[in-house]
């Protein structure tokens, strides 16, 4: 499994610029799941980072989380409003993979309540997706040309630079 700070580490370019944007959303980004049906589904998501991995969390009983618990796949996009892209943008990929420990959903809860006072202290989850990544990737302009930026895990970061 790789991790965020695994990510962060590893990919440290595409790491901020998935920061940046995150933040510039208000922690909105845009989750490619795959339906029953094979075909894909977008869907908003506020993606959290917390003691060094990237969780996948929102409202109960929504179709992105019936998608994951089917197929963890998953595509995670930075929501992007500048057709410039002149903030730069993000994609991470992975697989979501559901955990099941009412102490760290708690300490999770705690933290949000303390970062946004948005209380879900006290709750059951019944799904908490962790996100283990096996990818990504963002795209900057710089001096006026695309630059891509490309990561797996276990390779170092590569750029490509667009003209």
């Amino acid at each position: 499994m790789t991790t965020w700070d695994e990510l962060a580490a590893g990919a440290p370019r595409i790491a901020a610029v998935f920061t940046r944007r995150h933040a510039a959303t208000g922690n909105l980004c845009m989750l490619a799941t795959l339906r029953a049906d094979g075909f894909p589904r977008i869907s908003p998501i506020e993606p959290r980072v917390f003691e060094g991995e990237l969780w996948l969390v929102g409202m109960p009983n929504t179709t992105k989380f019936r998608d994951l618990a089917r197929d963890p796949r998953f595509c995670l996009h930075t929501a992007t409003v500048d057709t410039h892209v002149s903030d730069g943008d993000a994609k991470l990929w992975g697989r979501a993979h559901d955990v099941r420990d009412p102490a760290l959903h708690q300490r999770f809860a705690v933290d949000l309540y303390e970062q946004t006072g948005f209380d879900l202290r006290g709750q059951t989850f019944d799904h908490f997706y962790a996100a283990d990544l096996t990818g990504g990737s963002t795209v900057e302009i710089t001096d006026g040309h695309m630059e891509v930026t490309i990561w797996k895990p276990g390779e170092p970061e590569r750029v490509v630079r667009k003209h």
